[in-house]
């Protein structure tokens, strides 16, 4: 496998190149690049295998796939967000350790402010296409770009001002909160469809409506009848697949940050 529970690959615009370069390494000498990489970084006391390896032709091309929609989003937000920061991209399949602690495939893509970075299972991607019914490219950049939405609220001070809120409430009020930072990252991450369509005219016919039946086939009311048979409104923390297609449409129809307050929207 190219990318072990143990062996985690970082994108960032540079990190593209990095990756490219040690494919070829990997593939000329037969050895394992991460070794190299290991010791050139220097920092990092992780013990990596020495044995040589090689990714399958879909893990790569998930890989040059998600460092090319990264590579995207910086674009975009750079226009968007003065001094915006970039973040980094981390593929893993198993598990993986992050700064907001240990994370497996069943919890599903997630974004961590404390090390400012996008953690992805690529399993979670076959999941879409096989279990969900939602396939195609652009419903996996929607994934991506939803997770870069929640990077662009830590900048913002929005995911801040809402954790200071979890000691507060009662997990049946905070997860009403949780509902609208997720639909707010919906939001974000269709401007960022919009922002870069403008750009560099990156959709294909079809594209919409393959990220609209992403956010259909991952809304907290969908996902508990398909597992539990049962809808539980008052355990949502990301919001129905109605509300995830309505603030998804709103950010790619406006390409306007401003109209992304779900905070102060009176109606989801």
């Amino acid at each position: 496998m190219l990318l072990g529970s143990l062996v985690r690959i970082l994108f960032s615009k540079t990190g593209l190149i990095i990756v490219g370069l040690f494919l070829v390494f990997s593939f000329v000498t037969g050895t394992n690049p991460l070794s190299f990489l290991g010791d050139f970084l220097g920092s990092n006391n992780q013990t990596v295998s020495s044995e040589p390896y090689r990714g399958t032709e879909e893990e790569n091309g998930e890989a040059d796939f998600g460092a090319t929609v990264l590579a995207s989003t910086e674009d975009v937000w750079n226009t968007i967000l003065d001094g915006y920061r970039e973040p980094t991209l981390v593929l893993f399949t198993g598990s993986v350790a992050s700064a907001c602690g240990s994370a497996s495939s069943a919890t599903g893509p997630f974004y961590c402010p404390g090390d400012e970075r996008l953690y992805l299972d690529l399993s979670f991607f076959q999941d879409m296409e096989r279990q969900m019914n939602a396939p195609g490219d652009f419903a996996r950049a929607y994934v991506i770009a939803h997770e870069v939405g929640h990077h662009v609220q830590k900048l913002m001070g929005i995911t801040a001002k809402v954790d200071r809120l979890r000691g507060q409430l009662s997990e049946r009020e905070f997860n009403r909160y949780s509902v609208r930072l997720e639909l707010q990252a919906d939001f974000f991450a269709s401007v960022w469809a919009n922002r870069s369509q403008s750009m560099a005219q990156m959709m294909e016919e079809g594209d919409l409506e393959e990220a609209l039946n992403a956010a259909n086939a991952i809304g907290d009311d969908r996902l508990q009848r398909r597992s539990t048979g049962r809808v539980v409104p008052d355990s949502f923390t990301h919001g129905t697949s109605e509300q995830r297609i309505r603030w998804f449409k709103k950010g790619f129809e406006t390409g306007d940050i401003s109209q992304g307050d779900t905070f102060n929207a009176k109606s989801l």
